[in-house]
């Protein structure tokens, strides 16, 4: 709790889940920015004059001639016509509009806050704006990886971008539990067991960046095995354990399979106990991460079978923001916190 005023308490408890919900839309219009090969479509770092979008065709012009003079246009996309590239600078535009628009929507309201709450009280509130800046400069930071020497984005950089943004979503539902979450729980598990399981999944999260990053899902588009093989045929089992395993997309895809497999057996173990030990209050979260897994498990498997086809890939996206929504719950629950 924030306050002991419980009108304040549900002001910012609104304002967190509002959030939490823009912040997902986020996260999907930038996998859809990276699905759609729309990323480098804005060459330009604008604080304030990209807030608004092109407004006439000299401004058009530019912004194609300036994309005209990267690496991605000059091998990739040579034979593309303005028309074309105004279909992924929206995208881009998009994805840069909401950015601004978050940093907005989170910063006038804890200003507001800050003077109605006592400043101790909303550090945490003043880290995850932070990380919202951050972030901002990470995403740049991402976007000038592939101005020069390459056709697309570091993948490593990607996946930083990505893994933030999920960070600062589950900080802002963790601190909504704190305000609407009152039952306390005295029968739980070690919290140190749905922790490692979140970690797992943020892990996961960073492979599937990787995997998203090199296009890795574009190959081998098979299930259960990786063409004819459970291992990639066209690799060694040696090079998985190479720092370079992670630059080599059929060895990502095989890791981004097999850490679902091991997500999938850690659940089962975890699911066990609770039910083994007979832990109510714990069942309907578990059912719920349980239901997101298999949710996601397959969703991972039609994207692979369809090969990246951007609306299951885009879908398989959205899944995984309800199964680490549903896993920052379930630790929730099981910390000393609540």
């Amino acid at each position: 709790m924030y306050t002991a005023n419980p009108k304040i308490n549900n002001q910012i408890s609104i304002w967190l889940i509002t959030m939490f919900w823009v912040i997902s839309i986020m996260i999907v219009v930038g996998g859809l920015t990276r699905l759609t090969d729309s990323g480098l479509s804005i060459t330009k770092w604008q604080l304030f004059s990209g807030f608004l979008p092109p407004l006439n065709q000299n401004d058009w012009m530019l912004y194609f001639d300036l994309y005209k003079q990267i690496p991605e246009f000059k091998l990739q996309n040579y034979n593309m016509t303005i028309k074309e590239f105004k279909v992924i600078f929206w995208w881009e535009w998009a994805h840069r509009f909401l950015g601004r628009l978050i940093g907005i929507c989170f910063l006038i309201p804890l200003i507001y806050f800050s003077f109605k709450v006592k400043l101790s009280n909303l550090l945490n509130l003043y880290l995850i704006f932070f990380l919202i800046c951050f972030q901002g400069f990470l995403g740049w930071y991402m976007v000038s990886s592939g101005l020069v020497d390459r056709v697309d984005v570091s993948h490593f950089r990607l996946s930083v971008h990505l893994v933030i943004a999920f960070l600062i979503l589950s900080l802002i539902y963790w601190n909504y539990l704190k305000i609407n979450i009152k039952k306390i729980i005295s029968n739980k598990i070690n919290p140190i067991i749905p922790f490692l399981f979140l970690f797992l999944i943020f892990v996961q999260i960073i492979i599937g960046a990787f995997v998203s990053g090199m296009d890795a899902g574009k190959i081998y588009n098979s299930w259960p095995f990786m063409g004819n093989t459970y291992f990639p045929d066209d690799n060694n089992f040696k090079n998985l354990f190479e720092l370079n395993a992670f630059s080599d997309p059929s060895l990502v895809q095989f890791l981004h399979r097999n850490l679902a497999y091991a997500i999938g057996t850690f659940y089962i173990f975890i699911l066990y106990i609770i039910y083994k030990n007979k832990i109510f209050d714990l069942y309907k979260s578990i059912n719920l991460v349980g239901f997101f897994i298999i949710l996601q498990i397959i969703l991972g498997i039609l994207t692979i079978i369809n090969g990246a086809q951007i609306y299951i890939a885009s879908m398989h996206q959205i899944s995984s923001i309800f199964l680490v929504s549903s896993s920052i719950y379930f630790f929730y629950l099981n910390t000393e916190f609540n």
